[in-house]
């Protein structure tokens, strides 16, 4: 082939590779129109909208300020949170048209990920003032508070590797480890033993610490009581306030190593995000101590401003704050300083006092009935579906991060252009793994599909029965820890039905559902292996999260559908359904019945949450999902239609774009008795406990667990259709579906 030839193929190429960019850029203009009103230019100007460069997308304005700053001088970078665009005016229109030109459709490494940014014009940007928001009354941070070696001196007076437990009360909690020095603070009932003293009192180490904080009047009276907790990188606590007949007014919390943000709450719903530096000093007292729930949320990287506060009074508005960037989390080991309270607490603040209001638990309403009809069936569905996941939603969202890898393979598998349904997409954390394929969710939960939209994701509210697609419109469906909430046979297999019918012939569709066998191939599931470890005196005070907490096992059976039916075999000595009442099972346990509820734990529990109807109660919880920009995720384990609601943060099968990355899918300890007392009731339909201690409220699931081979068989009903594979993992039943091509 001659030179000339070869220029020609060349320049055939680059067309084909220009074509394709143009084709995206164009509908990142869409979408950003569609979803953000962002209007596009179509002649040049000095500014632009970077399409995928933004916080939300794992970008860093490091990152994105250096692949920018090649093509000429910034005036400004814009970036907003959990959003994934940023916004960049260059001080001349031709350095926006060298970025235009050469920045389109190029890769931007980020750390583990890669994004492929798109540029387009735009008129003006807007630049938010940024101001600060006061923190919490009573609240004050002290940054620089202890010196170098300092810090170092009192890292090493904890000796982490004894674990004496009548010195030194150790505990390696799930996402983190926690040492208690002169007395120990009970995760089982939120309170200490106040005539049980450990023999270890604060080390000697933290007394000039604690010196300091008298003579600057931070605190009255020394403490007798230390919380150390070590967080690693993705790890946290989740929001709480520490029990008021435990301890007395004051608490002081020491932040040595990695800088993190920590969210303070008020029952109102107001949200402010504290940057606590490293060798800082918090100092919690009246309002901020007795009222507001303070925590960390789980996750491998903080939006903090570029510039910390210069105020220890204020702290930036992270909600609306421009001049953000993304720090990553290191290690990070907090002194929590508390004085014992001996009398009952008095405070100005009864409604979240666990002295002062006392009043016995309603007794919980009866079990539903396994339903016998389809009417009953759908009635239960909306009870114990579709509305525990509008109150739950942005609590849920909050505790889905990181995809599951054999999800991931089978969506990376598609080849570019196919068009992907995923149906029951809650917040739609699959909806970004490809970015090749035209993806779509649907969901029954108005207030999961509002997540979906402001993570920039195409989706809509529908029923998983009845999908308003066209017939053989998708290459591939995904329904994630969907179908194992219908509650008859029937319902269930129609389910698959609609999938089937969405797809192409020849087309792929991929099914999740909960695993009755949670021990398989001599393995236990990690739903249950975290169990004894934790919390072997209170197997219900764990997570949330049921099939989608698992961390995927590599080694994953795969096995056929002709096995697979063979193998299937109703258990022997299984439960019986106690006068046809749907037992309420016990979180991180096996199972003993196929068709049970599944308590899910509000850690919100100070927010009232209420059943709203007609426009006005819509609007008023649009609002409230509004505040909640968590940009976490979830997998499509929801099949709700109708109002949405609130909450925060634990995880399972979907697309992180708040940063946690890796296959981990269980990041917080959020349903663990955790130092607090929230005591505000929660009005719902639903069926909700509430413990004496701590009464947050509990919501709770109908689940249809499948047995081995259950799924198979469901699916060999379908004809025009095989099952292509099938698997498990971790407590999970999987297959992959494959339409004929005669259909």
């Amino acid at each position: 082939m001659d030179a000339s030839v070869r220029n020609n193929v060349k320049a055939v190429r680059r067309s084909k590779e220009d074509k394709k960019v143009l084709r995206k850029q164009l509908k990142a203009s869409h979408t950003l129109l569609k979803h953000e009103g962002i209007s596009t230019a179509p002649q040049p100007t000095k500014s632009l909208v970077v399409a995928n460069g933004g916080l939300g997308n794992g970008v860093s304005r490091e990152e994105l300020s250096a692949a920018l700053n090649e093509m000429g001088e910034l005036e400004t970078l814009i970036m907003h949170p959990h959003k994934p665009y940023a916004f960049v005016t260059y001080r001349s229109e031709e350095s926006a048209r060298k970025a235009h030109i050469h920045l389109n459709g190029k890769k931007l490494q980020c750390g583990e990920n890669s994004v492929t940014l798109y540029l387009s014009y735009v008129d003006s940007v807007t630049c938010e003032n940024e101001g600060s928001v006061p923190l919490p009354e009573g609240l004050v941070l002290v940054e620089n508070f202890v010196s170098l070696e300092d810090e170092a001196l009192l890292l090493a007076a904890i000796d982490w590797s004894s674990t004496n437990e009548d010195v030194t009360a150790q505990k390696a909690l799930k996402h983190r480890r926690v040492k208690h020095y002169g007395f120990e603070f009970r995760y089982d009932n939120n309170n200490v033993d106040k005539d049980k003293p450990l023999a270890a009192g604060i080390p000697q180490e933290c007394l000039p610490v604690l010196e300091q904080c008298v003579k600057n009047k931070h605190i009255d009276i020394m403490p007798d009581q230390l919380t150390v907790n070590q967080y690693e990188s993705g790890q946290g606590i989740p929001p709480h306030v520490d029990t008021h007949s435990a301890f007395e007014d004051t608490i002081l919390s020491l932040s040595l190593g990695a800088k993190t943000v920590m969210e303070f709450r008020h029952p109102d719903g107001r949200i402010v995000a504290v940057v606590l530096p490293g060798r800082s000093l918090l100092v919690m007292k009246g309002e901020s101590r007795y009222l507001w729930t303070h925590g960390i949320t789980p996750r491998k990287f903080d939006m903090v401003p570029v510039c910390d506060p210069q105020s220890p009074a204020h702290t930036p508005d992270l909600g609306t704050h421009s001049n953000l960037t993304l720090n990553k989390r290191g290690t990070r080991t907090s002194f929590t300083f508390r004085k014992i309270r001996h009398e009952p607490c008095r405070c100005a603040f009864p409604s979240a006092c666990d002295s002062q209001v006392a009043p016995s638990a309603p007794s919980p309403p009866s079990p539903p009935s396994l339903p016998c009809c389809h009417a009953d069936a759908a009635l239960l569905e909306e009870e114990y579906v579709h509305r525990v996941y509008d109150a739950i939603a942005s609590h849920f969202s909050g505790t889905r991060h990181s995809p599951w890898p054999r999800v991931c393979h089978f969506l990376s598998s598609l080849p570019p252009g196919s068009v992907l349904a995923d149906v029951g997409c809650g917040n739609g954390k699959y909806l970004g793994v490809n970015l090749d394929v035209i993806a779509v969710g649907c969901d029954r939960s108005v207030a999961l599909v509002q997540i979906c939209a402001e993570r920039g994701f195409q989706a809509f509210v529908s029923d998983a029965l009845s999908v308003p697609l066209r017939t053989a419109s998708c290459d591939a469906c995904i329904s994630i820890a969907v179908i194992h909430h219908f509650s008859t046979q029937e319902r269930r297999l129609a389910a698959v039905k609609e999938l089937v019918r969405l797809l192409k012939p020849g087309g792929r569709a991929l099914i999740y559902v909960w695993a009755f066998e949670q021990e398989y191939n001599q393995q236990r599931s990690k739903y249950l292996k975290d169990q004894n470890k934790e919390h072997p005196e209170n197997p219900s005070a764990t997570e949330n999260t049921p099939e989608d907490s698992q961390e995927p096992h590599e080694n994953l059976s795969i096995h056929s559908s002709r096995r697979s039916e063979d193998n299937y075999r109703p258990v022997e000595n299984m439960q019986d359904v106690t006068d046809g009442k749907l037992s309420v099972h016990t979180n991180r346990t096996a199972f003993n019945t196929q068709d049970l509820l599944v308590p899910w734990h509000l850690k919100e529990g100070k927010k009232r949450v209420e059943e709203k109807s007609g426009e006005g109660g819509k609007k008023d919880r649009r609002k409230e999902m509004s505040k909640k920009t968590s940009g976490n995720t979830c997998s499509a384990c929801s099949l709700s239609s109708i109002a949405k609601l609130d909450s925060n943060p634990d995880p399972s099968p979907g697309f992180d774009s708040n940063m946690s990355s890796g296959s981990h899918l269980d990041t917080s300890d959020v349903s663990k008795p955790s130092p607090s007392c929230d005591t505000s009731q929660t009005s719902s339909s639903t069926l909700k406990l509430e413990s004496e201690s701590c009464p947050a409220p509990v919501y709770h699931r109908y689940y249809h667990v499948f047995q081995q081979g259950e799924l198979e068989q469901l699916c060999g009903q379908e004809a025009g259709v095989h099952v292509q594979s099938s698997y498990h993992d971790q407590g999970n039943w999987c297959v992959i579906l494959e339409k004929d091509l005669g259909r």
